[in-house]
């Protein structure tokens, strides 16, 4: 997927956030630290450091969502994650989108902290983020 193509299915599916502009996308996923997979209507991107992964985005076109897309990229990125030597992965989700954290507790991430008023709604006000971690270890590889 090109910078433009994520950007297009991010505006679709960020309904309660301001989604990332195609200079946004190319400026991260130009990144060598950037790893980014994708599935037909799906896309997630992550940052590796050392041996820590951040998920950036992960994003479902509101068309195709409800398929098992996004859980199949979540665990395909965590295989390979392992593989290279990962040893945790953290992300924040907004706490009011319940799909997002439903997916990632079934993968074993738990909340560790939380940014009050973090994401703006374009409708006015706030969500707190909620900052979650999984440890790759072998007790919470899933196939």
């Amino acid at each position: 997927m090109t910078p433009d193509d994520i950007a297009a299915l991010m505006q679709r599916a960020y309904r309660h956030q301001t989604p990332w502009r195609p200079d946004d996308v190319a400026a991260v996923t130009a990144r060598r630290t950037t790893r980014v997979f994708s599935d037909d209507g799906a896309v997630l991107i992550a940052q590796v450091v050392a041996d820590e992964a951040e998920i950036l985005a992960l994003v479902t076109d509101p068309d195709r969502q409800r398929e098992g897309r996004a859980a199949r990229l979540l665990d395909t990125f965590h295989a390979e994650m392992a593989e290279g030597g990962v040893t945790r992965t953290v992300l924040d989700v907004a706490e009011d989108n319940a799909p997002a954290l439903a997916l990632y507790e079934s993968r074993g991430y738990r909340t560790t902290a939380a940014r009050a008023a973090y994401y703006k709604r374009p409708e006015g006000g706030h969500a707190d983020a909620l900052l979650m971690a999984r440890p790759m270890t072998e007790g919470h590889a899933r196939s």
